[in-house]
């Protein structure tokens, strides 16, 4: 049996060698740069030396975990992460296919054409540049948003050092520059959908409504149900750029979440080992809650990414 598999596997190669070679360097460059990195999980379960290296070092077991859930802190930064997400996703995820639905309705060309260029410039900008562009428009003295609110006649504040207000902020500026990004993908599926659909259904009186909620959406339904299922694939995760460049110590009780935390441990204190058991602990649960949503969308009549 393995014998006829290599064979024929190197039929294929023969036949279709071309394909092969063009997927090549894709395949080096995941072995090289994602598997051979995985050499680093044995740091979670030693007592790290650098003078020892990684295979000299003590094994402690579970110990690094064991302090990890044991702390009260690190608790608050897990809590932290997942509601940043839960944010983005009730938030942002739904404001992104309310835009593409509305910009696909748009009878004017132009005007479409316009307001994608307007909601897509934001991508390309870095969060370097666009944090500081936030940084300045929430500034306390000259920011636009406190001069709008004294205008109002109300008090300036620094937004930017109020734990309450932080959460909102990280969510909202997220939505400004991903959401046309977003819009693409939905509106390259939404040009996929037969025309004839609609022209069917305007014969049989429906109007633009009812094309809406019985051509449109089912028909990108497979695409939401991928793009959600990305989005919760990062769960336990958050956009480091985004959080280290808006965020301060004094809002570390609502801003900080599990990338700058690595960050801290690894980088700042050398605490390599927790910062690696902290790391593979969430891209396991990250992996959990992916296997589990594409179940539960598989189960719904739509195909997943699994």
């Amino acid at each position: 049996m393995n014998a006829s598999l290599g064979a024929r596997l190197m039929r294929n190669i023969r036949k279709y060698w071309f394909i092969y070679m063009l997927a090549l360097p894709g395949l080096i460059y995941t072995i090289v740069f994602r598997y051979f990195p995985m050499y680093g999980i044995l740091l979670a379960f030693k007592d790290y030396r650098p003078r020892k290296g990684i295979w000299g070092s003590e094994w402690v077991g579970l110990q690094h975990f064991r302090e990890l859930f044991s702390d009260s802190y690190f608790l608050q930064v897990i809590w932290n992460t997942v509601l940043i997400n839960i944010y983005g996703i009730v938030f942002g995820f739904t404001f992104t296919v309310f835009l593409a639905l509305m910009l696909n309705e748009l009878r004017s060309n132009k005007l479409k054409r316009t307001l994608q260029t307007v909601v897509y410039l934001p991508n390309f900008l870095s969060w370097v540049i666009f944090g500081g562009i936030i940084i300045l428009f929430l500034s306390p003295t000259e920011g636009m948003v406190n001069e709008i609110i004294k205008l109002f006649g109300g008090e300036g504040k620094y937004f930017l050092i109020e734990p309450d207000y932080f959460r909102t902020i990280v969510t909202v500026t997220n939505i400004i520059k991903n959401a046309g990004f977003g819009t693409i993908i939905y509106l390259a599926s939404l040009a996929g959908i037969d025309p004839q659909l609609y022209e069917s259904a305007v014969i049989d009186g429906a109007h633009r409504g009812h094309m809406l909620l019985h051509i449109t959406i089912p028909s990108i339904l497979p695409t939401i149900a991928v793009m959600l299922l990305l989005n919760l694939a990062s769960l336990f995760n958050a956009n480091f750029e985004q959080i280290y460049i808006l965020y301060n110590p004094l809002v570390y009780e609502t801003g900080d979440v599990i990338p700058t935390y690595l960050y801290r441990m690894g980088l700042e204190e050398g605490e390599y080992e927790l910062s690696t058991a902290v790391s593979l602990v969430f891209n396991v649960f990250g992996l959990i809650t992916l296997v589990i949503a594409n179940k539960i969308i598989n189960r719904l009549n739509v195909v997943g990414i699994v």
